[in-house]
């Protein structure tokens, strides 16, 4: 196995269920999820040789994940179907309830897919907004009116459900 190999296999090793955890909530479903990191981290193998700055490749590989997730949206390759009841993994906040973390999940995936990746960058990944324009190549504008349509749709989708019970 060549150096490049094992350096990349231990990456992978070390980050990618940080990245799948990401990857279900742009997307909501688990088996969704594995299918964009495994084609983010494919993207990241080929381009690993160019790669000088091994110290960013975080938000490198984000940046794949998420331009991968919207792409495939536009392209309507595979229709959002409602969050998996599978919520065991590490993608919910610490310290939130399993029932609020289910309601709070169902919500997002009913945020549009531009709001949404915003909304997973910005509040979940905790990325600032210069970066996160970066990742979706926009705007910062963009990333904050976004963010703030997103975080109105998710408050009214929220309040309906609570409506409901």
């Amino acid at each position: 196995m060549s150096d490049r190999d094992a350096a990349f296999q231990e990456y992978f090793a070390a980050r990618s269920d940080v990245m799948r955890g990401t990857a279900y909530l742009l997307c909501g479903d688990w088996h969704r999820a594995e299918d964009l990191v495994q084609q983010a981290f494919t993207k990241l193998y080929l381009a690993w040789r160019r790669i000088e700055r091994h110290e960013a490749l975080d938000a490198y590989t984000r940046q794949i994940l998420v331009r991968t997730f919207l792409s495939e949206r536009r392209r309507g390759w595979f229709r959002f179907e409602s969050a998996s009841d599978d919520l065991t993994d590490s993608a919910a906040p610490p310290g939130v309830y399993p029932e609020e973390r289910m309601v709070l999940l169902e919500a997002l995936a009913k945020v549009p897919p531009k709001q949404r990746a915003c909304l997973v960058l910005r509040y979940w990944e905790d990325m600032s907004v210069e970066q996160t324009a970066t990742v979706l190549k926009c705007s910062e504008g963009t990333v904050k009116s976004q963010a703030a349509r997103g975080l109105q749709t998710l408050r009214g989708l929220l309040s309906q459900q609570e409506r409901v019970r």
